[in-house]
């Protein structure tokens, strides 16, 4: 039994004002490609198909293409949401198209559903799992990522014990302890904690993991995919593609290279060095994110630049003298919440750090927002 696991497409999404669409047709034509080259009986997509709950209506006309073309190949395909994705819409019609070998799993109380493959194999799709909405459904006693993926775990292997399954595969849309995140992933932690314990999933002889964009390896048999292109300064040294996972007497995965657009890169230096160095000509035709350390802002600095570098989409300015801190906006908040960042914003723009009751007020308009998204 051969997979092919891709995840987080974010069809829609564009990187820094430049449309990627075209770019996303080009990776479902590659991955149509390969699942013919490969002989792929399964296409495992781990979450974020779409970049938002209501995607522009060129994405889901690109959605739509790429799983006729799946079913077209006669491959069974299994899809999960992710958080990005509204999980009513993306299931909307899942019965129907079950049938058609595209097996959409949005709905929490179906994660003890397989997906039964042409040798038995049961695959199962856990949907990115909002913790305060499976809580209050599901009845547990704890909050979190955790406690909710062990639920759904619970439910997966109940089923595996009454079905002569002779392998097993998990699909999961979360931030597993351990994995490298990028700028691009959408914060997701509850209460401070955002991961959860890779242990969480044993069992099974494969996980396919979603929501972080660079490709991992957990363990030989838990692995992200990563996304199939660049969404952030930050991948600029990722590979794309996805994992082609053959079954037998234990998961075996090799990764498939995915059609670069153009690569992204950050370089930093003075203005005139930057323009005329030759060390820097490898970097006339990529997408850039171009730091300048003079001590005095040049003036028309992007309009210069793009004469020799015509894709530099991001300017930002660290003079070598200053003496703050000099990370870029992007690393000072990296390992920040959503709710410190806002916390952060009213020091700022007040002079004075929020009281108890108004960090009191952003926590639960920030859990009220991400319960309402959920929702959809």
């Amino acid at each position: 039994m051969r997979l092919l696991h891709t995840s987080d497409w974010h069809l829609g999404r564009s990187f820094h004002r430049e449309d990627m669409l075209g770019a996303q047709a080009r990776f479902v034509d590659h991955l149509v490609e390969t699942v013919r080259a490969e002989s792929v009986d399964a296409v495992l997509v781990s979450g974020d198909l779409y970049d938002r709950a209501l995607p522009p209506v060129d994405a889901v006309a690109l959605c739509d293409d790429a799983l006729k073309r799946l079913a077209a190949e006669k491959v069974q395909v299994v899809v999960i949401s992710g958080n990005h994705d509204s999980a009513q819409r993306l299931g909307f019609g899942s019965g129907l198209m079950d049938a058609a070998g595209v097996h959409l799993r949005a709905d929490p109380q179906r994660v003890g559903e397989p997906v039964l493959l042409a040798d038995g194999t049961a695959v199962y799709g856990i949907p990115y799992l909002e913790p305060e909405v499976v809580r209050t459904r599901w009845d547990l006693p704890e909050r979190g990522h955790t406690a909710a993926l062990t639920e759904a775990m619970r439910r997966v292997r109940d089923d595996l014990k009454n079905r002569d399954a002779p392998r097993s595969v998990v699909l999961a849309h979360a931030f597993v302890t351990g994995g490298e995140a990028s700028d691009s992933e959408r914060d997701i932690s509850v209460g401070g904690v955002a991961s959860v314990p890779m242990s969480v999933f044993d069992g099974v002889d494969y996980v396919a993991l979603g929501h972080l964009h660079g490709r991992q390896r957990m363990s030989e048999t838990v692995r992200y995919s990563g996304s199939p292109l660049a969404y952030s300064f930050s991948e600029e040294h990722q590979v794309k593609g996805a994992w082609l996972v053959d079954l037998q007497d234990k998961a075996h995965a090799e990764f498939v290279e995915a059609p670069v657009p153009r690569r992204a890169a950050r370089i930093k230096g003075r203005l005139d060095g930057l323009l005329t160095e030759e060390r820097y000509a490898a970097y006339e035709d990529h997408w850039l994110q171009v730091t300048l350390t003079d001590d005095d802002r040049p003036a028309g600095a992007m309009d210069r630049l793009r004469k020799r570098f015509p894709h530099t989409l991001a300017l930002a300015f660290e003079p070598e003298s200053a003496t703050a801190d000099d990370r870029s906006r992007t690393e000072r908040i990296r390992d920040r919440s959503d709710l410190e960042i806002a916390y952060d914003f009213v020091k700022e723009v007040r002079g004075a750090p929020a009281d108890e009751a108004e960090r009191d007020l952003l926590h639960e308009a920030f859990e009220s927002c991400r319960q309402a998204e959920a929702a959809r």
